[in-house]
């Protein structure tokens, strides 16, 4: 059930700083360079949320659980 939790709050956290990496894409077309956008990005919460979210999945999903319930033989 926590790795679900885990899961669910990594993908909001992803989604809302993806949706504001992408929507920072319009800096393009107001004249930055493509490494002026990247320094910005880097520098922005925004991009920190995403990461966090994608750790937050990732985890949630390859660290093994800890069965409490023995097996009878």
């Amino acid at each position: 059930m926590i790795r679900l939790f885990f899961v669910f709050c990594g993908f909001i956290f992803a989604v809302v700083g993806g949706v504001s990496i992408l929507a920072y894409l319009n800096l393009l077309t107001a004249g930055y360079e493509f490494t002026m956008y990247l320094q910005f990005i880097v520098r922005s919460i925004e991009f920190y949320v995403f990461i966090i979210g994608v750790i937050m999945i990732v985890g949630a999903m390859t660290i093994p659980t800890r069965n409490k319930q023995k097996r009878k033989k």
